[in-house]
């Protein structure tokens, strides 16, 4: 079994646990001390930063850093199905949290928020977004990059950026931490799941393509 296929099992089964206590209002003792921690750091000038990485992972901002993804695929390494694999991630993605937050209703925070949000919070659309786009955009750059630095780089960039998303969430009091690892755990189902069928469709089309040889005994014929 790859290595995709277990954490796309273990991202569920944790996603399922987390759902399980929200659903029975188990969560408690693993939300308030993180809220506690975190909330805790409070200044003027954390607070703007925070507030400018949570508005990074807006709807207009992702889709804005998702496009320039794209044309960089199209244009520089002519990447067509990458393409799609790609806007497919994010697209499911969002419809995954629409339907998860449909699903379990849970309210957000109403104690200490810095900022206001509306709708339902479990699981995190910030965080689901953010580690979606995060996670493909470094699994398609991997692909194309030899250096072992810069695959390093490009791993801890993405990790950085979706725990700064989820974190900031937190901090502004619209999220619970169960909330954003939740959103995490979701997303690492269903990007696991896009990369292996990724994956399949590849390695289907590379068999079925045709050979240089097998070209040539056809036009002999």
């Amino acid at each position: 079994m790859r290595m995709t296929s277990i954490a796309v099992i273990v991202s569920f089964i944790a996603f399922g646990i987390f759902a399980a206590l929200v659903g029975t209002n188990s969560v408690s003792g693993f939300d308030d001390p993180i809220i506690k921690l975190i909330q805790g750091w409070e200044s003027p000038g954390l607070t703007s930063f925070m507030e400018t990485i949570s508005m990074w992972g807006t709807t207009w901002y992702v889709v804005s850093v998702a496009v320039v993804v794209m044309l960089l695929l199209a244009l520089l390494l002519g990447q067509r199905k990458e393409l799609l694999l790609f806007a497919a991630a994010l697209i499911g993605s969002t419809l995954l949290n629409n339907i998860a937050k449909g699903l379990f209703e849970r309210e957000r925070p109403s104690l200490h928020r810095l900022i206001e949000e509306e709708g339902f919070g479990f699981p995190s659309g910030h965080s689901m977004a953010s580690f979606t786009l995060a996670v493909i955009t470094a699994y398609l750059l991997w692909k194309h990059i030899s250096s072992s630095v810069l695959r390093t780089a490009v791993v801890v960039l993405a990790v950085a950026w979706f725990v700064l998303m989820g974190t900031s969430r937190i901090y502004l009091g619209v999220h619970y931490p169960s909330d954003v690892i939740a959103g995490y755990l979701l997303s690492a189902t269903w990007a696991g799941i896009m990369i292996t069928a990724f994956r399949g469709w590849i390695a289907r089309d590379d068999r079925e393509e045709p050979t240089f040889e097998y070209a040539l005994r056809n036009i002999d014929q």
